[in-house]
């Protein structure tokens, strides 16, 4: 598996300042993708126990309020087994700081039986739909995606979107 930038300071992938991880390798190339350069999964760099290890030590300065994994896909097949490490082993480490996921795959079609959800707190579902942009959307830039409170989810075993 592969990422594309790790961002040490990063204030427009969720609240707060944050961690944020760019998964290499994506199979939607979305229309006006604001990351194509995330799509081929042999570009990057490897992703490897270091790296986990590097995202989980930027984590910890007291300013950071969490962790944002992107893309490129980070649920895709081939990238799903890292992004459950890190998100297992940041929540493990920091279970009052939060993980937000973005993904064009979907919660309740695609993701619903994926260990990951058990460390994820918020997921930004579906594919970016560029006829559907809104600049005005908070967390996503299409108006089909959903920002899914996963762990309300998983326990109402129904979709609860983000107040």
């Amino acid at each position: 598996m592969k990422y594309n930038i790790i961002r040490k300071m990063d204030i427009s992938n969720g609240p707060g300042v944050r961690v944020s991880v760019f998964m290499q390798g994506c199979e939607f190339h979305c229309k006006n993708c604001f990351n194509p350069e995330t799509w081929n999964f042999d570009g990057g760099k490897e992703f490897t126990q270091e790296s986990i290890e590097e995202v989980i030590n930027l984590c910890g300065k007291d300013h950071i309020k969490g962790l944002s994994i992107l893309g490129g896909e980070p649920m895709h097949p081939k990238n799903i087994e890292a992004t459950t490490k890190l998100a297992k082993e940041f929540k493990e480490k920091y279970p009052n700081k939060n993980i937000w996921v973005w993904s064009g795959f979907k919660f309740d079609e695609d993701l619903k039986d994926k260990e990951v959800l058990k460390y994820i707190d918020v997921l930004v579902d579906g594919r970016y739909v560029d006829e559907l942009h809104n600049p005005t959307l908070k967390w996503k830039g299409s108006e089909n995606q959903r920002v899914i409170d996963v762990q309300k989810s998983l326990n109402s075993n129904k979709i609860v979107l983000l107040d």
